[in-house]
């Protein structure tokens, strides 16, 4: 699925042109106090928008006596919540028209982006009837939004049996639609809604023979993510046997609300941004987004605006970090208020093992479930076929070079499972994908079609050594099925990693969370491949990508909001990012798959570290961040008065007299960015913690200094009297040596009350 769904860069969308004028969906900010001054209500904002429109219209129609016809505007949604405006499509002179009238903040250009359980719970340490899962916790009526490619609502997952009515504050509806109806809804899927008008303006009418004009899921993306997030229990999942055991959503017992934004070519950034919208109209406690594109500033990033008006609203938002890893600074959603998660391994593998004819055995990972192949020939793919045959692409493979062979297929270009069905469509008897070295020793687990493997990049090198030190080679491969006890948690290496371009200021991403082979619910009329020979039916799925490691912190969020009904957005955050823990099940620094299992993870990759929801229900102590600290931390990015609006609105002006710097933001994490070449880097930051653990308590500082820096924190001692008191400190990093041509170092500092809270903070020291 990765490939599938990995973020890819962002592109920018128009739509077609009409004569000679080309019209272009725009998302446009509007001064809601703009409003009132027309003499329009401010819960009339659709009438205003739709004047403003109908203005746009009569200026067209007197430009069209003095140039070619052009088409008239067309409004596509309008934003109550989420921004202050709306989506329409326009032609040039349309938006310039446009800007000249009173209450115009700002419009940018509609773009597509793309979207990015049996063991994760256990893996988690939760355990039914205890702590975080006991019956008293997950009693409290939670809901759970997820913007993503809809839902399969018949499944097993969504049955609501047993469960109470529907919160009387819920305000969402079940849209009905193609083979979607209000029926298809209940106590557990308590909503269903569809956002496509963005979608079609770029690509036309959605092809109902091929997709759903519903919030019915045919990706099978949404009900997975959907199920990893809120899934109800279910005894005895799998796929094909494999992985058995009781799945469900890490909040099982939550409410789940679908909004479907993304479709066959991509999610439109105004659909999303009307589902954010909907969404916070609708009650949601919590939004779960596995979609993004490539970062961007915040004023010009829809999603961190939507998300914004999100947590201003009492919502936790939590967004996948990206597939682009492990190129450095290619983590997305970066803005403070989301939580940025990354991806990691479980303790579950799905064994394999290839033998080669001269007796060296590599392992690697797979779902096919038959028997284990005879030793067969052996061939690279790029020698039987064109200069794309490496990769196994479409037509690229002879049939006669390959047939009842074992392939050896490069990993990239086309999807994995692909490879297999090219290799089978040319007669060979199985393949061996092997990775790059960009993809080190990544083992994805895929449901192939016909015998085969994933192997790493060590495993590649010596493949194509043998297969040129002999005339005759040969392989086979042998499927061992489930394997626990594996070295976790282990980093992905398609997880986007920091440094954070668009906000060095902080580390992003924020924590990491299991995101590689998860199995969740599936809709039965997509096959697991989601190929076109492939006529399987599964009711769950193994997909890998950060897409599914943030339903993961989605739930968790729903979790702690049933324990602490009165922690803000920023709280949960800051509790499960200074809980998170940084070593494997081995008792090692968490390593990183991208560059050999021996290679140490750093805060650029996993963030805060590993979620640890037990320790994160009781932290001690919490970095609470108001929406208006959010305001003031984007007034220390020099953000233009009309810039800032797009979250604020035009009554708020920036402190003039502020000392602040973004980096005193009361974030969880450092980040600190120094001058390569100076001999003066010193910089002071400040944060508050707020108690939230037993009365009576006395913290004690503990650092872990970054190579090259020196720190000094004051006080080294918070004592408090009892829940609610907040205390500040200040921390000092001053260079102390020449940093080494690494352009980063790592380090710590944690709060320390004898074994029962250990608040810890990463840092992360940068030199440009």
């Amino acid at each position: 699925m990765v490939c599938k769904t990995a973020l890819l860069l962002l592109v920018f969308i128009a739509a077609a042109s009409n004569a000679s004028t080309d019209m272009q969906t725009y998302i446009v900010h509007m001064d809601k106090s703009k409003m009132t001054a027309s003499g329009q209500s401010p819960g009339n904002s659709k009438e205003w928008y739709v004047s403003v429109i109908e203005s746009l219209t009569e200026l067209s129609d007197e430009e069209e006596r003095e140039s070619e016809q052009q088409a008239s505007p067309q409004l596509i949604h309008v934003y109550t919540r989420a921004i202050s405006g709306f989506a329409a499509k326009l032609s040039t002179k349309q938006l310039e028209s446009l800007k000249r009238l009173d209450g115009f903040l700002s419009a940018s250009p509609d773009e597509m982006l793309s979207l990015h359980t049996t063991r994760s719970p256990q893996f988690l340490g939760l355990e039914p009837g205890k702590g975080l899962w006991s019956a008293f916790n997950l009693k409290s009526d939670v809901i759970i939004g997820v913007v993503d490619s809809g839902i399969w609502p018949e499944h097993v997952s969504f049955n609501d049996q047993g469960m109470p009515p529907v919160p009387t504050r819920w305000k969402g509806a079940c849209e009905e639609g193609t083979k979607f109806s209000k029926s298809n809804c209940n106590r557990k899927l308590i909503g269903a809604r569809a956002f496509f008008q963005g979608y079609e303006a770029v690509v036309g009418r959605i092809n109902e023979t091929k997709d759903y004009r519903s919030a019915r899921d045919v990706e099978g993306h949404g009900t997975h993510t959907a199920s990893t997030a809120a899934g109800n229990l279910v005894a005895n999942a799998s796929i094909f046997g494999l992985a058995k055991g009781l799945a469900g959503g890490l909040r099982y017992t939550s409410r789940i609300a679908a909004y479907k934004a993304c479709w066959s070519q991509g999610c439109v950034s105004s659909d999303i941004l009307a589902a954010i919208d909907q969404a916070i109209s609708d009650g949601v406690d919590v939004l779960s987004l596995s979609l993004g594109g490539s970062a961007k500033p915040y004023y010009s990033d829809n999603i961190a605006i939507g998300a914004f008006h999100a947590i201003k609203n009492g919502v936790f938002v939590s967004c996948s970090a990206g597939n682009s890893g492990p190129s450095t600074s290619t983590v997305s959603n970066t803005a403070p208020w989301i939580m940025t998660v990354a991806a990691s391994y479980l303790d579950r593998s799905f064994e394999t093992t290839v033998t080669l004819g001269d007796g060296q055995t590599f392992e690697g990972s797979s779902l096919y479930v038959g028997k284990a192949t005879k030793k067969l020939p052996l061939v690279y793919a790029n020698s039987a076929g064109d200069v794309l045959a490496s990769y196994c692409i479409d037509g690229s493979l002879k049939k006669k070079i390959v047939k009842r062979k074992i392939v050896v297929c490069q990993r990239g270009i086309n999807g994995r499972a692909a490879k297999g069905e090219q290799v089978k469509l040319a007669g060979g008897a199985g393949m061996i994908m092997i990775n790059t070295e960009r993809e080190g020793e990544e083992l994805f687990a895929d449901a192939h079609i016909l015998p085969a493997t994933s192997l790493g990049a060590t495993a590649g090198k010596a493949i194509k050594k043998y297969l040129n030190s002999t005339k005759k080679p040969t392989a086979a491969i042998a499927f061992k099925g489930t394997v626990y006890g594996k070295p976790a948690p282990l980093m992905a290496a398609f997880s986007s990693r920091g440094p954070n371009e668009v906000g060095p200021d902080l580390i992003k991403p924020d924590v990491t969370a299991p995101g590689m082979n998860i199995l969740a619910a599936w809709p039965p009329l997509t096959s697991p491949t989601q190929l076109k020979s492939d006529k399987r039916s599964v009711l769950f799925n193994v997909v890998s990508g950060t897409s599914m490691s943030c339903p993961h912190v989605s739930g968790l969020a729903a979790l702690l909001k049933s324990v602490h009904k009165d922690w803000s957005p920023a709280a949960i955050k800051s509790a499960l990012m200074t809980t998170a823990y940084v070593h494997d099940n081995m008792n090692r620094q968490i390593m990183d798959v991208a560059f050999s299992n021996t290679t140490m993870a750093t805060p650029f990759a996993f963030g805060s570290g590993h979620v640890d929801p037990e320790k994160a229900s009781d932290p001690g102590l919490i970095y609470d961040i108001t929406p208006e600290d959010y305001q003031n931390y984007l007034c220390t990015l020099n953000y233009s008065a009309s810039q800032i609006a797009l979250f604020t609105g035009k009554g708020f002006t920036c402190p003039k007299t502020s000392t602040l710097q973004p980096g005193d933001l009361n974030y969880p994490s450092f980040a600190v960015n120094f001058k390569r070449n100076s001999k003066t880097n010193s910089v002071t930051f400040k944060r508050t913690v707020t108690h939230v653990g037993i009365p009576g308590v006395t913290y004690v500082v503990q650092k872990n200094e970054p190579t090259g820096v020196s720190m000094v924190i004051e006080p080294q001692i918070l004592k408090f009297e009892k829940p609610g008191q907040k205390l500040s400190y200040k921390i000092t990093f001053a260079q102390n040596k020449e940093p080494t041509v690494q352009d980063s170092s790592f380090g710590s500092v944690a709060w320390v009350y004898s074994d029962t809270y250990h608040v810890r903070s990463s840092i992360a020291v940068t030199w440009t």
